[in-house]
């Protein structure tokens, strides 16, 4: 079956202009035109469409998701299990938060107590989960599965305290490194700042730190295309800045 743009876009949800777009940066192009000058879209392009939405969902950046599935040995079965797993992690996430505002609820009206440690599990179970979606494969690739339950083990134990002190260093780095971009010196202060405040970082993460682990997850941010999305999601040449930093920072660059 063949689609126009407004019964592909009503078919899929999403406005004319979107896929007027898409086609527009080479993301998903018509099947071809018609007489008229109609963009014209068969199977295929609803098939990739679905895609498309899919990674969307999943918060993963157009330029990446162009990468993907324009690449000729992208394989739609092996991704659809990937959305299937990944959708799976987010429902898991969903449920221990539902679970723990229940519990908010119930000990708020008495009916039960909660311990300040309970009232965030949800949101460390859902940190656990991501950090599994995010690094866990290359992760336990790198260091075994050992040390990397330990890493998640350290993190469910977190206290209310040191929790709400990680939120505020993710975003401390975040700041951190746009600041010392924009001097272009990963050697200056600024630079060697940021460089510290991911060391710190890192630390709420793993169960022991070594300057050596540190350089090669750097380096792992430039190497893998996911990573080096969401630090370049700003500023292209972030990721390749932050490395360049911690290499500096722990001596790597010594040696390079």
């Amino acid at each position: 079956m063949e689609y126009t743009v407004l019964k592909l876009g009503r078919l899929a949800g999403v406005s004319t202009r979107t896929l007027r777009f898409y086609d527009e940066v080479g993301l998903l192009k018509p099947a071809r035109t018609n007489s008229s000058g109609y963009r014209i879209y068969g199977q295929a392009e609803v098939d990739k469409l679905q895609q498309i939405l899919f990674y969307r969902e999943l918060g993963v950046q157009l330029e990446q998701i162009k990468a993907i599935v324009n690449d000729p040995s992208f394989d739609g079965a092996a991704a659809l299990r990937q959305h299937r797993d990944r959708l799976l992690d987010k429902r898991k996430q969903l449920d221990a938060l539902i679970g723990n505002v229940e519990k908010t609820i119930a000990s708020a009206e008495g009916r039960t107590d909660m311990s300040d440690q309970e009232k965030f599990e949800g949101f460390k179970e859902r940190m656990i989960d991501e950090n599994e979606r995010r690094h866990g494969k290359e992760a336990r690739e790198k260091y075994g599965d050992e040390a990397v339950d330990r890493s998640n083990a350290k993190l469910k134990g977190m206290t209310q305290e040191q929790h709400e002190r990680l939120n505020r260093l993710t975003q401390e780095v975040k700041d951190a490194l746009a600041e010392a971009f924009e001097t272009g010196d990963p050697a200056g202060e600024l630079a060697q700042r940021a460089a510290d405040l991911h060391r710190q970082w890192l630390t709420f993460h793993w169960d022991r730190y070594s300057k050596e682990a540190h350089a090669n997850i750097a380096q792992m941010y430039v190497d893998d295309e996911r990573f080096k999305a969401y630090y370049d999601e700003k500023q292209p040449g972030t990721a390749e800045f932050l490395r360049d930093a911690v290499h500096i920072y722990t001596g790597a660059a010594d040696g390079e």
